[in-house]
C-alpha cells in the first residue's frame, strides 16, 4: 500500500522555515498522540494528487499548500504491523509512504479526526516532550523533514 505523509510548515519571507503544524488527535485508546497529514494514494491517482486531496482534507481547503516543485520525497519510510528495524510501525499492514514537507500560506483549520492543528517553532517540534507524544515512528519523519529543511535538533 502507498501513502503520502506532509510535514506542513510555514516559511519566512526568505523561504525559511519558522514554524512547523503538527496535528492532535485521538487513538483508539483515547489517548491524545501527535500526527501528521497522511493517507494513501487511491488507484489511477498521482502521487503529487493525493498529496493535495489529504492536505486539503486534514487541513482545510483554505490551507492553500505549495506544492513541492519535484514529485521526490525527501524520504520514504516502510511502515510493518510490527517493530522493525526501520522504526516505524502500522498495526494494520505493511505500507509505504512517501513524506513531503509542504508549505501552506492560508488558514488553517483541522478536519477528519483531528482535533486540532498546532503551529511549533522547529526547536520546540524537536523537544523530547513533543517527540514522546508522536507514535508508530512519526517523530522520526519529523526530524528528518527538519534536517532535511536545514534545521538541526
Amino acid at each position: 500500500m502507498v501513502y503520502v505523509e506532509a510535514v506542513p510548515v510555514r516559511l519566512d519571507p526568505l523561504g525559511y522555515v519558522n514554524e512547523v503544524g503538527l496535528l492532535l488527535q485521538a487513538d483508539d485508546d483515547g489517548a491524545m498522540v501527535r500526527t501528521l497529514v497522511s493517507g494513501r494514494v487511491l488507484y489511477r491517482e498521482t502521487v503529487r494528487a493525493a498529496l493535495l486531496r489529504h492536505l486539503e482534507k486534514d487541513l482545510g481547503p483554505m490551507a492553500l499548500p505549495q506544492m513541492p516543485l519535484s514529485p521526490v520525497p525527501f524520504t520514504v519510510a516502510e511502515y510493518f504491523p510490527a517493530p522493525s528495524h526501520t522504526g516505524f510501525t502500522d498495526e494494520r499492514q505493511h505500507a509505504v509512504a512517501l513524506a513531503y514537507v509542504v508549505a501552506v500560506a492560508g488558514e488553517c483549520s483541522p478536519r477528519q479526526d483531528a482535533l486540532e492543528l498546532t503551529w511549533m517553532t522547529p526547536r520546540e517540534a524537536l523537544s523530547p516532550g513533543v517527540q514522546s507524544e508522536f507514535t508508530g515512528g512519526k517523530g522520526e519523519l519529523v526530524r528528518q523533514a527538519m534536517a532535511f529543511a536545514g534545521i538541526s535538533a
